[in-house]
């Protein structure tokens, strides 16, 4: 936890710079939207003008959830092993979109209750799953240090390749349930508000899901603690090693994208602890979750995806990578006012 003692903010200097030469292509000043502005955050935190998309990967955390034995999911754990093993051996939904745009996937088990011979699944395994929320802490102030500090070495590792822009995913069966209880904590929203369906439940399900958030805020009495210790109390090891992936980026530089409703609590955690490293953030797309546009908006963060989405791996953050790639054709291809002759446009006041 040391490093974060590193982070500081982005260089707005290089956004204004950024923004100047956007003002200077030949369209409407702002023309491009939310995508002008997200290039220029990346442009902040690569401090250059000329920023690198070219180098991205997508960072899977894989984890289980002692809160599936309340009924609040539809499969059991079994499920997140065979599917961190598919993601690692690249044949999940994220591996399919990532071969698509040129991004590398890496599955991280932080916390899966099953052990994988697989050995493409890189194993940083904290326990074998977290406690059921709904009847105490998920895990030890010291175990959410240390999931916190595999997605800061993830993200280290990758910065160390060039890579600069990492989306960040999740796999662990019931893992929407910690996130609610986190949420409503978070947001001071009733769990009725922030719980929804997951990848699936009956109305019956959602009513036990509904439940078992609020037995685990009664019985862990989250309020009044830091980050971290909410975390210990309320999260999952997936959450706390995308927090340190977001923390991580602000560390090494390294532009991180938020998915869903999972990695945007995460994102809000990160926040929490280091206020800056939300300068490294930007949101890939809005969860179909209730939760979802709620911590965004917490984060001061737009989204420019609102599909309904609700996949996870990090299926809805990559698919802005295609997006921010457009956005890079038109900032360094583009004709320009002045090789254009045309008369530039002024902004109206």
């Amino acid at each position: 936890m040391e490093r974060i003692k590193l982070i500081k903010p982005a260089d707005r200097s290089f956004a204004e710079k950024a923004q100047e030469h956007w003002d200077g292509v030949a369209k409407p000043l702002g023309s491009f939207g939310a995508l002008e502005e997200m290039w220029d955050r990346i442009a902040a935190v690569q401090r250059t003008v000329t920023p690198d998309i070219s180098r991205r990967a997508v960072v899977v955390m894989c984890g289980d959830n002692g809160v599936t034995a309340e009924g609040v999911t539809q499969t059991d754990s079994s499920v997140t092993l065979a599917c961190a093993e598919a993601i690692a051996c690249g044949s999940s939904n994220i591996n399919a979109l990532a071969a698509v745009y040129n991004a590398k996937v890496l599955a991280v088990d932080v916390g899966m209750e099953g052990d994988s011979s697989c050995e493409k699944l890189i194993n940083r395994k904290i326990a074998h799953g977290t406690g059921n929320i709904a009847a105490g802490p998920a895990m030890t102030v010291q175990q959410a240090e240390s999931a916190i500090a595999v997605g800061m070495d993830m993200i280290w590792k990758l910065a160390d390749e060039g890579v600069k822009v990492v989306v960040t995913g999740e796999m662990g069966i019931g893992n929407t349930t910690p996130t609610a209880a986190l949420s409503s904590v978070i947001l001071g929203l009733p769990p009725e508000t922030v719980t929804g369906r997951g990848a699936g439940l009956t109305s019956e399900g959602l009513r036990r899901k509904i439940g078992a958030v609020k037995r685990a805020i009664d019985v862990n009495s989250p309020y009044d603690c830091g980050a971290v210790e909410l975390m210990a109390k309320l999260g999952s090891f997936e959450i706390a090693g995308m927090t340190g992936l977001f923390l991580g980026g602000a560390v090494y530089g390294v532009t991180v994208i938020i998915d869903g409703v999972i990695s945007a609590v995460s994102a809000v955690l990160a926040s929490m602890i280091a206020p800056d490293c939300t300068d490294y953030m930007l949101a890939g797309h809005v969860s179909a979750e209730p939760a979802g546009r709620k911590l965004l908006e917490k984060l001061g963060l737009r989204a420019v995806i609102d599909g309904g989405l609700r996949l996870g791996e990090g299926t809805g953050g990559i698919l802005l990578l295609p997006l921010l790639d457009g956005a890079s054709a038109l900032y360094y291809n583009s004709h320009s006012f002045e090789s254009a002759g045309i008369e530039r446009y002024v902004e109206l006041k």
